[in-house]
């Protein structure tokens, strides 16, 4: 009997938590350069002494979906995506490189090219700074170019985006949204990485696939409430035939 009940609390306990993941996805369906979150569940026998008839149900191998989404036009001098295979490197609170495919940049203050959020954009030697009164350019390789307002052929280069490609199996997502190498080091520069500027990437969460995942999780979920209210009734069953036999 408490094998049925393993199965089904453990199950309905981790339904519960893809529910929250296709949820989260879902409200980001339109973030510019979103990663839909995956949660994959499998069954594990329960480890200990008169349990190896048990099994309950973990998370197995959660990771991202890394499919690009599709490319908007914007028409802004700061936007840019990445075309293909690639990571723009942003600072993180914490001080250390976080990767995003999310290129909706903007001048800061002091003159920092940095995100919506307000997070430094890294170039190949560190933050960007972008000169008053000029129109930035962004070439495919990376290329952060000021032209002079007065003279659009007065073409300035002063910076250069620090683009990586790590192996998509070695990014880890952390709780600020941007991926990271698992054992914790940088990335190193892949000049093959290119972009498409005044452009951004959007979210790569397929809203329909999502919106039907949601109400098939909702399904399952009852049914493992029916195998616990089940497995109550047949206990009741089997306890009033113990009662009647003595």
């Amino acid at each position: 009997m408490d094998r049925l009940i393993y199965v089904a609390m453990t199950g309905a306990k981790h339904l519960m938590h893809k529910q929250e993941v296709l949820s989260n996805n879902l409200a980001n369906a339109n973030t510019a350069g979103f990663r839909a979150d995956l949660d994959v569940m499998r069954a594990v026998p329960v480890l200990g002494q008169g349990m190896p008839t048990r099994a309950f149900v973990v998370d197995s191998t959660p990771g991202s979906d890394f499919s690009q989404g599709s490319i908007q036009r914007t028409g802004s001098d700061l936007d840019a995506a990445v075309n293909g295979a690639g990571w723009f490197v942003i600072e993180g609170l914490d001080g250390t490189e976080g990767y995003t495919r999310a290129g909706g940049f903007e001048r800061g203050a002091e003159g920092l090219l940095q995100t919506k959020s307000g997070r430094p954009v890294l170039g190949d030697g560190g933050p960007i700074t972008l000169p008053d009164n000029s129109r930035i350019e962004i070439g495919s390789d990376g290329t952060v170019s000021a032209i002079a307002a007065d003279n659009s052929k007065n073409v300035t280069p002063v910076g250069k985006l620090k683009l990586v490609n790590p192996p998509e199996k070695d990014l880890v997502k952390g709780l600020d949204g941007l991926f990271r190498l698992r054992d914790g080091t940088s990335a190193g520069t892949d000049d093959a990485v290119r972009l498409t500027g005044g452009a951004i990437e959007g979210s790569n969460v397929n809203v329909v696939e999502t919106m039907i995942g949601m109400i098939s999780l909702s399904r399952q979920f009852e049914m493992q409430m029916k195998l616990l209210q089940e497995a109550q009734q047949n206990s009741a069953s089997a306890g009033k035939l113990m009662s009647n036999t003595q």
